[in-house]
C-alpha cells in the first residue's frame, strides 16, 4: 500500500496523488495522542481497500495531540478547520476538482469524532460522519456546535464503547446521543474482555501516559469493533433500545422478532432517499424502454414485513446517452416487483 501526504495549503500534492474524481473518499481521524500512521488506521484502510475501491486519507495531527488532554480538546476548532479547509480545496468549483460532498465521509475517533463534526458543520451537504467512541470529557452539556452532533453530515452514526462516568468507572467515551443512529455495544459502557482498575487513573491529564491499552482498551474498542465490520458487515446486529432522556436503560434485551440492523460501513445499504447507480453491459440493442421494474432483497430478518420502493429510477442507455426517467409513488414488500412508468 503507497501512501502520499496531502496538504490544503499546497494543492499540488493532491495533484501529485492521482487524486480520482469518481471514487468516494473517506477521511480517518485519530484521536487522543495518536498519530496518522498508527497500525489501526492503515488497517482500517486496507480493510476498505478490500471490499471496494475507495480513496483512503488519515488526518494526521500529532503536533496537537500529543499535548496535554485539556490543550488537545480546546485545538479540536482548529484541527476540524484545517480537514474544513481540504474538503473545500476538493469541493470548490473553482479548483480543478469540483468534488461532490456526497461522496465523503469522515471516520473519527475520541477527540477525533468532535473533529469530524467540526469539519462537517463547515461543508454543507457532507455526505456521512462516523464517531467512533466521541469522548465526553470538555464535551458533556456543551451546544451541538462544539461537539459532534447530527446536523454536522446528511448521516451521522456513532459506537459507543465506554460511556460509563469517568469516575469510579473509568469511562472516557459518553452516552449522549449525538447521532441520527446510536450503537451501544453490550450497552456501551464495559467491553467484557476488558477490566479496569481504578488505581490506574491519576487525572485527566495524566491518563494516558504509558497506559494507553490497558486503561483506555474500552475506549479503543470502537475503532477495532468499526474496522472488523468492514470485512464482516453482517457480523454486528444490533437492534432498537429504549432510551430515558439520552441515556439506554439497562438490561436492554432483543425482542423476539424486532427489527436487526448493522454497523459497518454498509457497502450496498440503501439508506432512506438515497441516490444509487449501478452500471452494466446489455449485449443486445433493448430499443425504446417503456417501463422498469424495481425489486428489493432484505439480507436480515425481516419480521416487520416493511415496504420499500424506488421514487425515481433514471436509466442512460448507449452510446448516444439517450436519457429514460421512470417514477413510481408505489412501495413493495420484499421479492415483490414494483412497476415504475415514464416520468
Amino acid at each position: 500500500m503507497s501512501t502520499m501526504i496531502l496538504l490544503p495549503s499546497e494543492p499540488s500534492t493532491i495533484d501529485a496523488s492521482n487524486f480520482q474524481m469518481d471514487r468516494k473518499t473517506r477521511f480517518i481521524i485519530h484521536g487522543f495522542i495518536d498519530k496518522r500512521d498508527e497500525s489501526w488506521l492503515l488497517d482500517m484502510c486496507k480493510n476498505m481497500f478490500q471490499v471496494e475501491e475507495v480513496k483512503c486519507i488519515c488526518v494526521d495531527w500529532r503536533r496537537c495531540s500529543q499535548t496535554s488532554f485539556t490543550q488537545e480538546a480546546n485545538k479540536v476548532q482548529v484541527v476540524g478547520t484545517q480537514v474544513a479547509q481540504m474538503l473545500s480545496v476538493l469541493l470548490m468549483s473553482q479548483t480543478n476538482y469540483s468534488y461532490s460532498p456526497s461522496n465523503v465521509h469522515l471516520i473519527g475517533h475520541s477527540l477525533g469524532a468532535h473533529v469530524a463534526g467540526e469539519a462537517g458543520s463547515g461543508t454543507p451537504g457532507l455526505d456521512r460522519i462516523t464517531g467512533l467512541g466521541p469522548i465526553e470529557a470538555s464535551f458533556r452539556g456543551t451546544p451541538e456546535e462544539v461537539r459532534l452532533d447530527p446536523s454536522d453530515a446528511v448521516f451521522v452514526d456513532v459506537i459507543h464503547t465506554d460511556a460509563a462516568h469517568l469516575i469510579p468507572f473509568l469511562g472516557f467515551g459518553t452516552n449522549q446521543l449525538v447521532g441520527h443512529t446510536d450503537f451501544f455495544p453490550q450497552g456501551g459502557e464495559e467491553m467484557p474482555e476488558y477490566e479496569k482498575a481504578l488505581s490506574q487513573i491519576i487525572d485527566l491529564d495524566g491518563i494516558w501516559t504509558g497506559t494507553q491499552d490497558f486503561v483506555a482498551c474500552n475506549h479503543l474498542r470502537s475503532y477495532k469493533y468499526y474496522s472488523e465490520s468492514i470485512l464482516n458487515p453482517n457480523g454486528f446486529a444490533v437492534y432498537p433500545c429504549a432510551f430515558l432522556g439520552t441515556v439506554p436503560l439497562q438490561g436492554c434485551c432483543p425482542p423476539m422478532f424486532g427489527e436487526c440492523f448493522y454497523f459497518s460501513i454498509s457497502r450496498g445499504i440503501m439508506m432512506p432517499s438515497s441516490t444509487h447507480s449501478y452500471e452494466f453491459d446489455a449485449k443486445l440493442y433493448v430499443g425504446t424502454i417503456e417501463k422498469v421494474k424495481f425489486l428489493w432483497h432484505n439480507n436480515v430478518v425481516n419480521a416487520t414485513f416493511r415496504k420499500v420502493g424506488a421514487a425515481k429510477i433514471t436509466v442512460q442507455k448507449g452510446e448516444e446517452k439517450t436519457v429514460y426517467n421512470f417514477c413510481s409513488e408505489g412501495t413493495v414488500k420484499e421479492d415483490m416487483l414494483l412497476t415504475l412508468t415514464p416520468c
